[in-house]
Order: C-alpha cells, then structure tokens, then sequence
C-alpha cells in the first residue's frame, strides 16, 4: 500500500497564517482537514466569544439550580 502525497505542504499554511496577518486578523486556531489539505484559520475574538457564552451558561444554570 503506497502512501499518498501530502495534500498541503508548510508553504501553503505560511501562506495562510500570512494572509490572515495582512488582513489584521489575530488567529486563535488553525485547522487542517489532512484529507483534502484545507486550511481553515479561527479568529481569536470567535473563540473568546464563544468562551463567554460557555462561562454565562454556566453561572446561569448555577444560578437557577440547573447542572
């Protein structure tokens, strides 16, 4: 069984994370798919406000009895 080539290559996230600097865009993750050599960048502030909700569920449902 013979392996198949990469489907991104270091090159191609330098690109990426690049770009993303140029746009003024903190990363707060990169995601690769190794199956098809998409690139994804998550933005640092969709991540923080995604923390906030987590952390406001939380104190509601310890507010209301709920777990």
């Amino acid at each position: 069984m013979s392996r198949r080539p990469c489907a991104f290559r270091q090159r191609d996230i330098a690109r990426a994370v690049r770009g993303a600097e140029a746009a003024s865009v903190e990363i707060g993750r990169l995601d690769i798919d190794l199956a098809t050599g998409k690139i994804s960048i998550v933005p640092a502030a969709k991540l923080r406000a995604a923390s906030d909700l987590d952390q406001e569920l939380a104190e509601f449902e310890a507010r209301h009895g709920q777990s």
